[in-house]
């Protein structure tokens, strides 16, 4: 019996029936064209939608299994990298062996960009792509999952409700992970804590860790063992702009003068097609060191993951400027200042926390 056969991603064998259904679900064809023609007058929405769904035909034609269609999303990481991008640099992607299954444990700023460009890194490389984590909040339009499921994602019930359903949940979870890195040897992507880190502090949920342990806790296996088995490895990325920054910064803003923000119902599909097409400068993805055994806590181990994600950070123009605007200093960055020209007033300061953040966290680690 599959026991994971409702968060695991999609098997070659069931591709070819589920970008079907894709391309006969008007709920996917009236996205494409609302995100390919906004702006175009309604009475062009009917035969564009007719134009989309032939074109679409067409292109799902080759596609026969997961690397198919994992090779087509490579084609649209190539124009997206060259529209978006100045460019984008990956550190520490030679430490990596092939054939090995690693957990990547990764900072969280952008939803979709953060494990594609990880992603991208391990193509380029000819290492395993990887199957990536993503909450059950951002599937609530069945399209949008069958399309993550055929990129490799698979999904965390974030939306259980009762202590013993999220238990189940958490326990099938930790099962699929630990089953895809030490038998499957596949790579895993997973975000450091749930949801992004909108004010650009970095830290990893001890909960995370505690999940990871579950599946083979059950088998009494000790934590340091444990640990040393999922190879973890730590991921920096960052991003010389975000997108997604002014909006993020709209939710700090409201949360801070309110107390509350509520989420329009899809906020978070904008924020992924922003994160997409938005300008992002210079792109880093740092590779860390895989963690060994000898590490027997989750709140060592976190400590750990922490340390290398800050350390790892690459700084960048953006970052340096904020703090010095932060700091009461002439902006070290003219680009950022014309940025930050663009951006509401009511949010500047939110947006230049967001920035300075990761450069003050770092200073702060390499001066201890």
């Amino acid at each position: 019996m599959d026991q994971f056969h409702d968060i695991r991603p999609y098997n070659d064998d069931e591709v070819v029936g589920v970008l079907h259904n894709l391309v006969d679900t008007p709920d996917f064809i009236n996205t494409i064209v609302g995100f390919r023609f906004a702006g175009w007058p309604k009475l062009l929405h009917a035969p564009l939608a007719l134009a989309v769904k032939f074109a679409l035909k067409r292109q799902v034609a080759g596609i026969n299994n997961v690397h198919d269609f994992q090779m087509r999303v490579a084609g649209y990481m190539d124009r997206m990298i060259k529209t978006t991008t100045s460019d984008v640099e990956y550190r520490g992607i030679e430490k990596l062996d092939k054939g090995v299954g690693y957990l990547f444990l990764s900072n969280h700023r952008d939803i979709a960009m953060d494990p594609a460009f990880v992603n991208y890194g391990l193509y380029l490389a000819g290492l395993n792509t990887v199957r990536i984590a993503i909450g059950d909040n951002l599937l609530r339009r069945p399209f949008v999952s069958d399309l993550m499921r055929l990129n490799k994602s698979f999904i965390v019930k974030r939306s259980v409700n009762g202590i013993r359903e999220m238990m189940a949940a958490f326990g099938q979870l930790s099962s699929y992970i630990t089953h895809s890195l030490t038998k499957d040897q596949c790579n895993i992507w997973i975000a450091q804590k749930e949801g992004r880190a909108k004010d650009g502090v970095d830290q990893t949920d001890p909960a995370l860790i505690k999940m990871l342990y579950m599946s083979q806790k059950k088998e009494k296996v000790s934590f340091a063992e444990a640990m040393a088995n999922l190879k973890i490895v730590p991921v920096s990325i960052s991003y010389e702009y975000d997108p997604c920054a002014f909006d993020k910064a709209q939710e700090l803003h409201e949360k801070s003068t309110t107390g509350n923000y509520e989420k329009s119902e899809f906020e978070d599909i904008d924020s992924i097609k922003n994160g997409i097409v938005g300008q992002k400068g210079k792109v880093v993805v740092t590779f860390g060191d895989v963690l060994k055994e000898g590490i027997d806590t989750p709140e060592a181990l976190v400590a750990e993951v922490d340390r290398q994600i800050i350390t790892n950070y690459a700084i960048q123009a953006s970052n340096e400027a904020a703090l010095a605007i932060q700091q009461g200093k002439p902006s070290t960055d003219s680009a950022f200042a014309t940025y930050l020209e663009s951006c509401p007033q009511a949010l500047r300061d939110t947006v230049v926390a967001m920035y300075a953040n990761p450069l003050k966290q770092q200073q702060k680690y390499l001066s201890e």
